[in-house]
């Protein structure tokens, strides 16, 4: 696993965005881990994301895209702090750019805003978490109606590796669906992995005992 990789685990632990118990999701599932990127709340912590978002980004997709895409509302700041670390650390200057919930009549006009991607741009987009995909399904409309634009692909915090409406994962099902290059800073097998048994700040959040019952939740939910 990349250094860059067990350092994210270990900022997201911090940070309190990743905690281990018992939770109920939205959906009704019971689940041992939980997933807030909310808790990213001050500007060292969203400055230290962005140079994690630009890594993951770097590694993936290198120099070859001109947009960076964050879907309102999560994604604004996310295209923001990413895109000034692919500045910073690599020299790479593209545009940020995001949507709108209501399209604006007057001023800067439409349903974007920042650097609106032109005919033939190639686009990747940023988001936090993706679950059931719903965001990028509102999303791919939206930009294909602005410009003729390339979407070729979605970076992420954290795949949760749980199944969509298939039993693919949602993610896996977004690469098929619009032929998109879908990557994750980390996936919950890499956090499971790298945070088992190890004592960080004097606690073990994964023992045994834990690691079962996510494996467990993944015998149902798993893809």
């Amino acid at each position: 696993m990349e250094q860059y990789k067990r350092e994210f685990i270990e900022f997201m632990v911090k940070c309190n965005v990743i905690t281990f118990g018992d939770f109920v999701t939205k959906s009704g599932r019971k689940t041992p881990f939980f997933i807030n990127t909310g808790n990213f709340k001050t500007g060292e912590q969203m400055s230290r994301l962005g140079e994690f978002y630009a890594k993951a980004i770097m590694q993936h997709f290198g120099k070859e895209f001109e947009v960076l895409f964050g879907p309102a509302y999560k994604g604004i700041p996310l295209s923001v702090t990413a895109a000034i670390a692919l500045y910073n650390i690599f020299g790479i200057d593209v545009s940020y750019c995001s949507n709108r919930k209501e399209i604006k009549d007057h001023g800067d006009k439409g349903i974007l805003m920042g650097g609106k991607p032109k005919d033939r741009d190639r686009v990747v987009i940023i988001e936090d978490v993706t679950t059931a995909g719903t965001s990028i399904h509102e999303t791919m409309p939206i930009l294909k109606e602005q410009a003729a634009v390339d979407v070729i692909g979605l970076i992420i915090s954290v795949d949760r590796m749980e199944r969509g409406m298939s039993e693919k994962t949602a993610f896996q099902e977004l690469q098929q669906q619009y032929g998109l290059k879908t990557h994750a800073i980390v996936t919950m097998h890499e956090a499971v992995e790298h945070l088992h048994n190890r004592e960080l700040e004097g606690t073990i959040l994964i023992d045994d005992e834990m690691k079962q019952k996510i494996e467990a939740y993944y015998k149902i939910y798993g893809a």
